[in-house]
């Protein structure tokens, strides 16, 4: 019989009402007496679309998440580089240049495991940025005199350029690889050969009926007339939890199965919003 941690990963938290799902989806997980044992969340749009606040950190942690992850929007709201380098469980995209705030990667400690968190952006179609390939090398290895079990978080536009990504990690023994940017969650979850759990794009947490979260009106507008229309979280009243629950062997790394997350709730406060 081997010992598994379970770890849950859900995709970009997209303003209130993403947070208020989240909140509901693990409140029900904690009823149901089925809460796995560590929590991560990609928060890069948790404030009203754009970055996170020190507050909006806060209160994620209240609601049970353990880790977060981000990506090219962390920095949107500027009050970021007053808390990042005391906020011990952020992980800012690794390959930002030497000297950047934050980290790019942790080790957290459960009742289980030790759990190595690594978070990386994608290069294509995406600003400049460093490569990923060798500093990435490095940490893995510095984390694997730790802990075998490893999760990145790949935020990157280009499914191809995941999967490659993906690939080559795997034969590191990585024990989850999670794609996250794209706000559409992909139906590709599998255990690659190498025992490491895996899925193009986790999806997102937010607003159901708008468009990847952001509110359809003003999304359309930017299409039609090409001008940079502000874009409003959108607010229908009805949130979605997307993500993935993979098992994880605390004395190989490997996976052993994963399972995505794609459900919606209407909670008493989102229609207070809406009202």
């Amino acid at each position: 019989m081997t010992d598994k941690i379970n770890i849950m990963f859900l995709g970009d938290i997209v303003g209130k009402t993403g947070r208020l799902a989240v909140r509901d989806y693990i409140a029900s997980l904690r009823e149901k007496n089925s809460l796995p044992d560590f929590i991560i969340a990609n928060v890069e749009n948790a404030s009203h679309g754009f970055g996170l606040t020190q507050k909006n950190y806060n209160e994620l942690l209240e609601y049970g998440v353990n880790a977060f992850t981000s990506g090219n929007h962390i920095w949107d709201k500027k009050e970021i580089f007053q808390y990042i380098d005391e906020a011990d469980k952020l992980v800012r995209p690794i390959n930002y240049p030497k000297g950047t705030h934050g980290t790019g990667y942790r080790i957290f400690e459960t009742e289980k495991a030790k759990i190595g968190v690594i978070n990386v952006l994608g290069r294509t179609f995406m600003g400049l940025i460093d490569s990923p390939w060798e500093i990435l090398n490095e940490t893995i290895e510095k984390i694997k005199q730790e802990t075998p079990v490893i999760l990145i978080d790949i935020h990157a536009e280009a499914t191809a350029e995941k999967i490659c990504m993906a690939k080559y990690y795997a034969k590191m023994g990585i024990s989850c690889i999670f794609g996250t940017h794209t706000h559409v969650q992909t139906a590709d979850e599998k255990i690659l050969e190498e025992g490491c759990a895996y899925i193009t794009d986790a999806g997102f947490c937010g607003d159901i009926n708008g468009v990847i979260g952001m509110e359809y009106e003003s999304s359309v507008n930017r299409l039609i007339t090409n001008i940079p229309d502000r874009l409003d979280v959108a607010n229908s009243g009805e949130g979605q939890v997307n993500g993935v629950i993979a098992a994880v062997d605390v004395l190989t790394g490997k996976s052993e199965s994963i399972t995505r997350i794609n459900t919606t709730n209407i909670s008493e406060e989102i229609m207070i919003m809406k009202g």
